[in-house]
């Protein structure tokens, strides 16, 4: 019949739940790196602007600002996927070390699992018994576990994704404040950091079905109090120093 693949999809080219969610959590995780490089660079820039009008301070204080932010976030991101991917091992040894010693009480379990999400005993108990016979760890890893052992998480990816989308983030602020004209300097980041931060307010709320517009205001508060505050902590900082 046309329109069935080999692999039993009706459609081939639509994208399924495992290729889809892992696609959606990578690109949350750029919005959200690019969202910490906004707000941390301009929090950081403005708050120099506040105590100096030295074009060049402004520059190393981004630059450095940048750099150390994007090496926290990649540093922070490999440890964490680290830790998560060695536990995602250690649970798929401990599941290939069940299969091997107590194949028939594993197969019971997987049944039970099919059974709790609605299907009849014996139906459960058939499907149990196809997919142990097909490819018993797989099977197991995701109706148990909810991993894809083919699909582990790359703590390497995920620190080059933190890294990448918090400079591309953090460069915004850092170009608006540097190349902007000094009576207006502050106002232009302001203003260019207000519409960064909502449109990525929107997309982190499209990709997570969240209200949109509430997500882009609050996104815009956010930068706003930061950027107010160390405004505020930067003149008085030039104040005292001067």
């Amino acid at each position: 019949m046309d329109g069935v693949s080999d692999a039993g999809h009706p459609h081939p080219d639509e994208p399924h739940h495992h290729d889809l969610g892992g696609k959606l959590n990578w690109l949350r995780a750029g919005v959200l790196g690019a969202n910490d490089g906004i707000v941390s660079t301009a929090g950081l820039v403005v708050g120099v602007a506040g105590a100096t009008t030295d074009r060049t301070a402004l520059l190393l204080a981004g630059i450095a600002g940048l750099v150390a932010g994007a090496l926290s976030m990649a540093g922070g991101e490999y440890v964490s996927v680290s830790t998560q991917r060695d536990t995602e091992r250690a649970l798929l040894r401990l599941e290939r070390q069940e299969l091997r010693t107590m194949p028939d009480e594993e197969e019971r379990e997987l049944a039970g699992i099919y059974e709790r999400k609605g299907l009849s005993r014996k139906l459960a108990a058939e499907v149990a018994r196809e997919l142990t016979a097909r490819d018993p760890l797989r099977a197991h890893a995701e109706a148990e576990l909810q991993i894809d052992p083919d699909q582990l998480t790359s703590p390497w990816q995920a620190a080059g994704a933190s890294m990448l989308s918090f400079t591309v983030g953090a460069l915004l602020p850092l170009l608006a404040i540097t190349l902007t004209p000094l009576p207006v300097r502050v106002l232009a980041t302001g203003g260019a950091v207000a519409v960064a931060l909502g449109i990525t307010g929107w997309v982190s709320a499209h990709l997570g079905n969240a209200p949109r517009g509430r997500a882009a205001v609050r996104n815009v508060g956010v930068g706003a109090l930061t950027m107010s505050v160390t405004y505020v902590v930067g003149l008085l900082s030039g104040t005292a120093v001067g």
